[in-house]
């Protein structure tokens, strides 16, 4: 297997030179520019040990706003400015079945930054003034792009995701970038699409 292996330029190869896993290219940073250059690319990062490792999945998971499938029960109450404790959350709350986190401290510090430069939001699910579940992502043009979500409190992160999208709804959001399958998001509504479907959509609302 040859990668791609980025160094200071700007510059990512095409995902169609990615492997049938949707590895991309390995190396290069977290800076702002190389992030949203990569999210505008239909491209994202993902840790694996300490290398950055760049991938685009074909096929990719996504969900069309219009298909988001809501439960009677789903009620939630959001907070703003909390998007340092969400992302926190995300990185040291483990999933059942996932041995570690890929949201590095590097990660961690870069996404901050981006939230800081108005590019990632977060939506929170609160119960008695605790922080119990939470999604956070990139938002470009008309699309959001999730990058990871925990649950303190059965079903915490659906109730935030749902309040976020119906949020973004009002701001005309065309589709949210799930990235890879979850039984968790395909229950609201995601579902497959390939690459090149997810890279034209990409360009034509960004």
């Amino acid at each position: 297997m040859a990668l791609y292996v980025l160094e200071k330029e700007l510059v990512f190869p095409s995902v169609e030179l990615a492997e049938p896993d949707g590895l991309l290219a390995i190396g290069g940073d977290l800076s702002t520019e190389r992030l949203l250059l990569a999210y505008r690319q239909g491209i994202f990062p993902w840790y694996e040990g300490e290398y950055i490792l760049w991938w685009s999945p074909d096929p990719r998971f996504v969900l069309f706003p219009s298909e988001l499938k809501i439960s009677r029960s789903m009620k939630t109450m959001i907070q703003k400015n909390t998007f340092e404790k969400v992302i926190h959350a995300c990185k040291v709350i483990k999933r059942p079945g996932q041995r570690g986190t890929w949201i590095t401290d590097e990660v961690e510090k870069a996404y901050i930054q981006m939230h800081k430069q108005g590019w990632a939001i977060s939506a929170e699910a609160w119960k008695e003034n605790e922080l119990v579940g939470g999604v956070y992502g990139i938002k470009l043009g008309n699309i959001f792009f999730g990058e990871s979500m925990f649950s303190k409190k059965s079903n915490a992160s659906k109730f935030a995701f749902i309040k976020l999208i119906e949020n973004l709804k009002e701001q005309d959001l065309k589709l949210i970038d799930c990235q890879v399958y979850t039984e968790h998001l395909e229950s609201l509504g995601a579902r497959m699409i390939s690459r090149k479907e997810f890279v034209r959509m990409v360009n034509c609302e960004l």
